[in-house]
Order: structure tokens, then sequence, then C-alpha cells
């Protein structure tokens, strides 16, 4: 057989790889060295956050490359793979959540994690932030856009299932990332201003109702927003601290390794949900400004790549992954700055994490999916 036979045969045999990608991977070269500069920043910002712990480092470092790995492979898939696995993953992921509720892994209160014994604890939510785009995607490939009433409607229910099951483990935070990336879908599908209009005024509406749903502490670190003075050994602990080693990094900060509220311990989950906040103090406001215009790059990266794709589902599943990532690190930076109640997102691929680093990575993985294939 020819080189040229094989070419052909290989072509027709519909694997799910992206045509002319059969000598070399093809990944976004934009995007992929923006976020290796994400990690790569990352891993020097936690080494100083664990006080040069070895063993979180390197374990972060795993995480971090099986996460990597992920994402150059699920660049070389065709768009139509997910767009075919859709159903599939969400249903996964749905039954995830189920056991959760049932069998998950009680920490702090909150039932989040499945563990299987012996090898690993994840946390099914974290999934749940590709499935649910994918779903609302995969939904709308096929139909008229602007989407109609009974559209919306079915919508509205992939994105509620998910969130709901996550608002009870509780995690609000995640809920939070999981209803952004299904509204991210609905936006871009054409949905009217008019809807969103809608939307907020029922909630609005529904605000007393729901403040009753959260849990205490919950409404006790929405009033702490307001006023963190008011108690500033317990709920207000975390917002002092945080605005408090902002605040005083400066222009260039104290240096790695020289932050007092940090090394000092005064700064609550400085490794994972606070650890801007480390960031802030020791690198200053250039060391943010530095990691904030990588995020941005990233963000209109995905994007681009979101305008650029021949097809509606690929245009859908780009931009809400991509809006998804804003949403991400908009929240943390703002929680560690005072402007939103404390909800447990960390910073992402910079915090110390395991589902949610190789989830993000896997989702970037998605985006240069469709990048790599403009025609389907």
């Amino acid at each position: 057989m020819s080189e040229q036979d094989f070419v052909r045969n290989f072509e027709r045999t519909g694997n799910g790889v992206v045509p002319g990608n059969r000598r070399r991977l093809s990944v976004d070269a934009v995007l992929c060295a923006a976020l290796v500069a994400v990690v790569v920043y990352g891993l020097f910002v936690l080494h100083s956050a664990v006080e040069r712990d070895l063993d979180v480092l390197l374990s972060q470092l795993t995480r971090l490359s099986l996460g990597l790995a992920l994402m150059v492979v699920a660049a070389q898939l065709r768009p139509t793979f997910y767009l075919k696995s859709a159903p599939i993953l969400y249903a996964f992921g749905i039954a995830l959540l189920g056991a959760v509720l049932l069998v998950g892994v009680e920490v702090n209160g909150s039932r989040r994690w499945l563990e299987i014994p012996g090898l690993m604890r994840f946390q099914p939510s974290e999934f749940m932030k590709i499935a649910v785009p994918l779903m609302v995607a995969w939904h709308f490939n096929n139909r008229a856009l602007p989407p109609d009433f009974k559209g919306l409607l079915i919508a509205g229910g992939i994105i509620a299932v998910p969130a709901i099951c996550i608002v009870v483990q509780p995690d609000l935070g995640t809920s939070v990332l999981v209803i952004a990336g299904g509204l991210g879908a609905l936006l871009l599908a054409g949905l009217s201003w008019r809807w969103v209009l809608y939307g907020l005024a029922a909630l609005a509406a529904a605000a007393p109702v729901l403040w009753h749903q959260l849990q205490d502490y919950q409404r006790r670190r929405i009033l702490t927003l307001f006023d963190p003075e008011q108690d500033p050994l317990g709920a207000g602990w975390n917002i002092i601290q945080s605005t408090t080693a902002l605040g005083s990094g400066g222009l260039f900060g104290k240096g790695l390794h020289n932050g007092t509220q940090s090394q000092l311990n005064f700064l609550p989950e400085s490794q994972t949900d606070f650890i801007m906040a480390v960031l802030g103090e020791e690198l200053g406001f250039a060391g943010v400004t530095a990691l904030l215009v990588l995020y941005m790059l990233i963000v209109a990266r995905g994007f681009i790549i979101a305008q650029q794709s021949a097809q509606p589902f690929g245009r859908l599943i780009a931009g809400s992954l991509s809006l998804v990532f804003f949403v991400y690190f908009f929240v943390n930076i703002a929680m560690v700055a005072g402007l939103l109640p404390v909800v447990g997102v960390p910073l992402p691929l910079v915090s110390y994490g395991g589902t949610s680093v190789i989830t993000l990575l896997l989702g970037f993985g998605i985006i240069m999916s469709v990048r790599n294939q403009k025609s389907w």
C-alpha cells in the first residue's frame, strides 16, 4: 500500500482525529503559550504561599502536567466528537452528582467529593463546568437561532438540574460557575436581552425566598461583605486580612517569600482561595497586573477562536468555556478584594487544586479543537 492510499484510508476511518494533523500535534500557539505562562507564574506564587513545601509543589506540578497532557489530547479530536458525546458526558456528570449526595465524602460540613479507595478523591461538580456548556451547545446546534421560548425552557432545565445538585452540597461558588457556563452559551446563541432583564427581575423578586434558603454561614458571608468590622475575629477575618495583604503590596510588592500576612499565617487558605492576596502582597500591583494581562489574553484568544468557528456548536462551546474562565478569575479576585462575598472559588491555574486544574485545561483543549478545524 502506498503512502497516499494509507492517508486516504486513514481519513475515512472517522476516528475523531483532526485531518491534516497526522504527523504532528496541533495546538493553538498563542493560547498554549499564555496558559503555560500562567501555570509557571502560579507555581512560583504557590511555592511562596506554601512556605517552600516541595511536597505540595510536586503534587501541583503532577496535576498540572496531567491537565496539560489531557489538553493536548483533547485538542486533537474533532469538534464532532464532543458534539456526539455531549449528552453522554452530561448524563454521566449528573449521575456522579447524585452519587455525591448519596455516598460523597464530607469535609468541613460540605459533601462535595467522591473517593476511590486507595487511588484518588475528586470533585464531580468541577466536571459540570464543561458538561453543561457542551450540553447547551448540543441542544442549540440544529435549532434555529436566536432560540424560541421552548428552547430556552429546555436549556434552563439543562442548567438548573446540576446547579441545584451542587448548591445543596453546599457549594455556591461552583454552582455560580456552572450557571455562568450555561448562560454564556445561551447569550452566544442569541438570547434576547429582554429575557435577561426578565430573569434579573425574577431573581430580585425571589431574593427574600432565596435568602432564607441559604445556609447560616452563607448569610453571614453576605452581611460581612458590607461591614467586615462587625466581626473582625470571625466572619470578617478573611476579608480584612486579604484586603490588608493586597493593599500592603504597593507597586512592586515585598518580594516572594517576604510577605507578612501570608508568611505569618494571617491569611486563611493562602494556597487556595486567597492566593491572590499572597500575589498582591509579595509582587504588588505590577505582579497582579501581569497575571490579569495573561488572563485577558487567554479569554480574548478563546473568543477569537469562537468567532472564527464555522459551526454553531463550535462558536457556542468555545465562547461559553472562555466566559466560564473569565467569571472564574473575576469572582476570585473580587472576593479577595472584598467586592463579593467569600464563595470558595480558587484562582484558576494558580491556586492549589486537583480536579479544578485538570478540568480547566481539558476545557481549553476543547477550545483548541474548535480552532484546529474551522470547517467540519
